[in-house]
């Protein structure tokens, strides 16, 4: 092999007769040449890099056959029908795992034995078995590849603990090179995978990080569901991954993606293989548009056209968060990385934590903190996360992503940077960044009390800003390298030199205080109350309103009984022109479109054509009924005459949660009698007087002006069901 390691001219010869290449990518060259002098290699490389060829070329011009450790089935066969498609003999490449039959294995034993076979892939727990290892002790063995190798680490964002058993398992097989290949890790995990491999001489290969076709925005987790369902049919045609934490919101999301006119398809681990592997052949042949996943999904997966990930829930690290984001824009063009945040999701994810070792909890808490880190962080987020992974970025705004290209204002910051590094300095190397924040803005922590930090001239010091204006300062000062993060004792913080000079020297610093994405939820949902986004046509909803007072007249009717306001808000922002989409307009089911429905289309088709509008069709969001069935369960129970509080407790609802949902029916339009229940449940004179109010008195359905206008003698409950009533008989 050392013509072809000293040779370049050469091995660009191979490079194009056998993949078609006629020049190496960023480190391949120097990768394949470290492989082929038959040293230990250690590749970091990002998604879209070209990790792959650092072992496939390597593996055709050596004598034997690689062994390929790889972590999913998928990406195995994605890989062996790849290189089959480089050669004319299609045994050059196999792999041998547990979805293969007898007669399969026969013949992949046959292809390697015979010498047709230099790639032969393995899941790991398939390495494991004795009759695998009996058979790879007869064969010549070139190397060995372990791809996705930060699955050796429980610091990495997918560990596997049967990766952490390869290296018994190779010293067992025979010795042969290794190359460790993985387009994301820390230094902590590149450490604990060399350590693991006993790789610690390896030659180190590491490419830059950075993606600069990505765009990274994150946004508060406000009516996501609808926002993905616009940004998609904004997108229309284009591939994109939508990520969710739980199977259950796979499902969920996929069927309401496809409700609303989208080709979509679920993709979880609870899916029998042959439907994952059915979705994922048609996500890669453009059959579907949008695969809605768990993380099972896209590992290796060679789709380079993926325009964007969305991740529906924010994922457990920020390694997770890099390699799914990486699945966009592989080939260097376009890719949109959209992630929806809310603290309660990371609550969410620290709840599930419970019950597991003490040391898993740590480090999985320690791995939230930093997601939290990054997704509140004014900060470029393209440095944050190439700072994460022990790359500097030097540029002042990298221009493709959400903080760089809408800043949030900045506050100089001097003085601050100088107290908080001082009083880094005092207490010394062995506390987190909340501890210290803790002490600066004097609140009284245990951990505070046990170290006597309360006692210190730097508890309080900082109690004029707020925990987001400290959490800033820091996180600017580890970009700055004014302190470091300790990689054995993850998340422990030090003051180092270059800290220690600027405190002699302090320079002018601005920080951009960070985002309070719970803050920018509660504006979002005062700006679109009705929850489908954007702001009413005023013009229109006015019209509305006259129109709705006249045929309520005509019917004899209070008007909020015809259309309630957040039904023509709605109106107003959709446009709704045709009977279907009426019946997807808020509080307007398929009886009310049907009965008031006509008048007002006609009054909206007439506006929208004088106005030349384009209507938002993208944002027409059709709900998916609910799998819990309360609203048919509820139906059918009122039609059968039963009493509501056996209906409450069939469903495990308070009394008042059941009105609600009833409210919720019958104000879409469905017709329930609900007398029976009345007549049992209170005096008749009562129950007319609240009739008659709300037929003659009420300017609206408004409980707190009925409450007010009948006065203390009528309870809440009363009101509400002569008021569900009133509108079944008058208005549905």
């Amino acid at each position: 092999m050392a013509e072809y390691a000293g040779n370049g001219d050469m091995l660009r010869d191979k490079l194009k007769e056998y993949f078609g290449f006629s020049s190496f990518k960023g480190n391949q060259e120097a990768v394949i040449r470290n492989v082929l002098a038959g040293r230990d290699t250690f590749v970091l490389m990002p998604t879209g890099g070209g990790k792959s060829l650092c072992y496939q070329l390597p593996a055709l011009l050596m004598d034997g056959v690689a062994i390929v450790i790889s972590p999913l089935i998928a990406l195995m066969k994605n890989q062996v029908d790849s290189m089959r498609t480089f050669s004319a003999d299609s045994g050059i490449a196999h792999f041998l795992n547990s979805s293969l039959n007898k007669t399969a294995v026969q013949q992949v034993r046959d292809d390697v034995m015979a010498g047709k076979t230099k790639l032969l892939y393995f899941a790991p727990e398939s390495l494991t078995k004795e009759d695998n290892v009996a058979f790879l002790r007869k064969i010549k063995i070139s190397f060995y590849a372990i791809d996705e190798a930060h699955c050796i680490s429980e610091w990495g964002h997918d560990f596997r603990p049967e990766y952490r058993r390869i290296r018994p398992i190779i010293n067992d097989i025979g010795q042969a090179p290794l190359i460790a290949l993985t387009a994301t890790a820390t230094p902590k995990v590149q450490m604990d995978i060399q350590k693991n491999l006993g790789m610690s001489d390896a030659s180190v290969f590491k490419s830059s990080f950075n993606r600069s076709n990505l765009y990274y925005e994150i946004r508060p987790k406000h009516n996501a569901e609808h926002e993905i369902i616009r940004f998609i049919k904004q997108n229309e045609g284009k591939s994109g991954i939508i990520y969710c934490l739980s199977r259950k919101k796979v499902e969920e999301l996929a069927e309401l993606l496809v409700a609303n006119g989208i080709k979509a398809l679920a993709y979880h681990a609870g899916m029998d293989a042959q439907t994952r592997a059915n979705n994922q052949d048609d996500f890669l042949m453009e059959r579907v548009d949008v695969i809605v996943a768990t993380i099972a999904f896209g590992m290796g997966i060679d789709k380079p056209d993926v325009r964007y990930v969305i991740h529906y829930d924010i994922p457990k690290s920020l390694e997770g968060y890099y390699q799914e984001t990486g699945r966009a824009g592989r080939d260097g063009g376009e890719g949109y990385c959209l992630t929806f945040y809310s603290y309660k999701d990371i609550q969410k994810l620290e709840k599930f934590m419970q019950g597991k070792p003490i040391a898993e909890q740590e480090i999985g808490k320690l791995l939230l903190l930093e997601t939290v880190s990054y997704a509140e962080s004014s900060i470029c987020r393209r440095k944050t996360l190439l700072h994460y992974f022990g790359e500097d970025y030097t540029e002042p705004n990298c221009g493709n992503c959400d903080n760089c290209r809408n800043p949030r204002p900045r506050v100089e910051a001097k003085a601050e940077m100088k107290t908080a590094l001082e009083a880094l300095r005092d207490i010394g190397d062995k506390f987190k960044m909340d501890h210290l924040v803790n002490l600066l803005t004097g609140r009284t922590t245990a951990m505070i009390k046990s170290y006597g930090h309360n006692k210190l001239r730097w508890f309080g010091v900082g109690e004029s800003h707020d925990e987001r204006f400290w959490g800033a300062v820091l996180r600017q000062a580890l970009i700055m390298g004014l302190i470091d993060k300790n990689i054995e004792n993850y998340g422990l913080i030090s003051i180092n030199a270059k800290g220690e000079q600027y405190i002699k020297m302090p320079t002018p610093v601005m920080v951009a205080l960070d985002h309070d994405y719970e803050e920018e939820e509660r504006e979002a949902e005062s700006i679109a109350p009705m929850g489908k986004g954007g702001a009413a046509d005023e013009e229109l909803f006015a019209m509305l309103k006259d129109l709705r007072k006249k045929v309520a007249k005509q019917h004899d009717l209070p008007p909020f009984v015809v259309f309630q306001d957040p039904s023509l808000e709605d109106m107003s922002v959709q446009y709704p022109i045709t009977l279907e989409e009426m019946q997807n307009i808020t509080g307007v089911g398929v009886g009310k479109a049907k009965k008031f429905g006509a008048e007002f289309i006609k009054l909206i088709k007439a506006y929208v054509e004088e106005k030349e509008i384009v209507r938002p069709q993208d944002m027409i969001v059709k709900s998916v009924g609910s799998k819990s069935g309360n609203k048919i369960f509820i139906i059918q129970s009122i039609d059968r005459k039963m009493d509501f509080e056996d209906i409450a407790r069939a469903r495990d609802l308070e009394f008042d949660e059941l009105l609600t949902e009833i409210e919720g029916i019958v104000n879409s339009g469905t017709r329930l009698d609900v007398s029976y229940y009345i007549d049992g449940f209170m005096d008749e004179d009562k129950a007319e007087d609240i009739y008659l109010y709300f037929k003659e008195d009420a300017q609206s359905d408004s409980l707190d002006e009925a409450i007010a206008e009948l006065g203390s003698d009528y309870t809440e409950e009363e009101i509400r069901l002569v008021r569900i009533k009133f509108i079944c008989e008058q208005g549905n």
